[in-house]
């Protein structure tokens, strides 16, 4: 089970890479050893109508993934053949060249505990690990709703920035060159007088 501040479980799991055109298998942590970043990004199933979208999205931040030392792995519940035969034939896919994770046992994403028994795919979840394997993020939501790479993204650089500044804090809607905050007992119920939306 994920738990924000905690290590993820290292798992090895099947793959198709859009870059290469071919599949293989692997470990989460032979990622994480390289010093990267890492965003699972779980959608429902391949062929579907909110799934590319979500992707396509994604490809289209590859550069800023890229800026910030982060591999991007999607995952559903189908196989590293199937992800081939969607990339292929979806045109919204043309772009997307991160690598496509599979989990046609269901095993890993039962075990994160972003598995819908009712649905029997994986929940729409984002995942954000650090190079040394702490959760920093999770999200879940339900199947029917999109998310937004460029909220990733700000995110991400967040998660980044406060590691190198641990003594500032990123506000509501924070973004790379934007002001932070100094937590401390004189900004107590003042956070108002500094900070605006």
């Amino acid at each position: 089970m994920l738990q924000v501040g905690k290590p993820i479980q290292d798992f090895e799991f099947q793959y198709y890479d859009p870059k290469t055109d071919q599949w293989g298998r692997m470990r989460l942590y032979d990622i994480l050893k390289e010093g990267k970043w890492v965003i699972m990004f779980w959608y429902p199933a391949d062929f579907t109508f909110v799934c590319p979208t979500e992707l396509a999205d994604l490809a289209a931040f590859a550069e800023e993934f890229d800026k910030y030392n982060t591999e991007v792995i999607s995952f559903s519940t189908d196989t590293p053949y199937v992800h081939r035969a969607w990339r292929q034939t979806e045109p919204l896919l043309k772009d997307f060249n991160f690598l496509m994770g599979s989990d046609a046992s269901c095993r890993i994403s039962r075990d994160l505990g972003i598995f819908s028994e009712e649905e029997e795919v994986a929940y729409r979840s984002t995942i954000i690990i650090d190079p040394e394997g702490t959760v920093r993020g999770v999200e879940v939501i339900q199947n029917n709703i999109g998310r937004s790479a460029k909220e990733l993204v700000r995110k991400l650089a967040a998660f980044i920035y406060v590691d190198q500044h641990p003594e500032e804090v990123c506000p509501a809607e924070w973004e790379p060159g934007k002001e932070t905050l100094k937590p401390g007992a004189e900004l107590v119920g003042k956070v108002g007088e500094v900070w605006h939306l």
